[in-house]
């Protein structure tokens, strides 16, 4: 049987939101996903309980960039939403559904499933679990700085962290809100966006220099 990056995520205290926005909120944000970066995914993600979806990517370095691509749309459309994620290297029996992740099994997918159950009792949001012990250390490691900038971040600093997110450059995104240039130098400064940018770029070198197995 091959191995298969199986990612799942599910919304962090999703039952004290207004669950009707929650729900139309979430399934936006999971279309556009499955739309924009369906050559990351071998099954599209998939809502399979309401407040929690699940996939298969196409490798590790796919599973990150959905990551990536989830938390950042969540700023980009200002949904006051934390996910919590896990992404499990492991078996599927059954053969891979390439249009919704549904009705397949397998050690794989039973695994990623008990392992966001566990997470849900600690502060990470983030889980790795590779085949390659080393590997799912350092990016446990590596996503602990992550969300130390992101989970620092309120909803009502979104909209500068949208310009931002289109372009470093903070005297053009100072010039596009009408905003004294040291004032948003202190805010991207304030807001850790170079260690944002910098702990983003590490995780990748990660996954190149030590290779997922297959």
């Amino acid at each position: 049987m091959n191995n298969y990056h199986i990612l799942m995520a599910d919304i962090i205290r999703s039952r004290e939101k207004d669950s009707i926005q929650i729900m139309k909120d979430f399934r936006e944000i999971v279309a556009k996903i499955k739309k924009d970066w369906r050559n990351r995914f071998w099954s599209p993600p998939t809502i399979t309980l309401g407040d929690e979806f699940q996939s298969i990517v196409s490798s590790a370095v796919a599973g990150v960039e959905v990551i990536f691509a989830f938390e950042e749309l969540l700023v980009k459309r200002s949904i006051d939403l934390k996910m919590r994620y896990v992404m499990n290297l492991g078996q599927i029996d059954t053969a891979i559904n390439p249009t919704i992740a549904y009705g397949m099994f397998g050690e794989g997918l039973a695994e990623a499933r008990g392992l966001l159950g566990k997470q849900k009792s600690g502060k990470t949001r983030f889980l790795f679990n590779l085949k390659n012990d080393v590997l799912s250390k350092k990016l446990g490691l590596a996503f602990t700085l992550y969300q130390s900038i992101i989970d620092e971040w309120k909803v009502k600093d979104y909209k500068i962290l949208q310009e931002f997110l289109l372009n470093d450059d903070y005297k053009k995104v100072a010039n596009r809100l009408k905003k004294d240039a040291s004032l948003i130098w202190r805010r991207k400064k304030s807001l850790r966006l170079h260690e944002y940018q910098a702990t983003k770029e590490l995780i990748f070198l990660l996954l190149k220099e030590t290779p997922c197995p297959q």
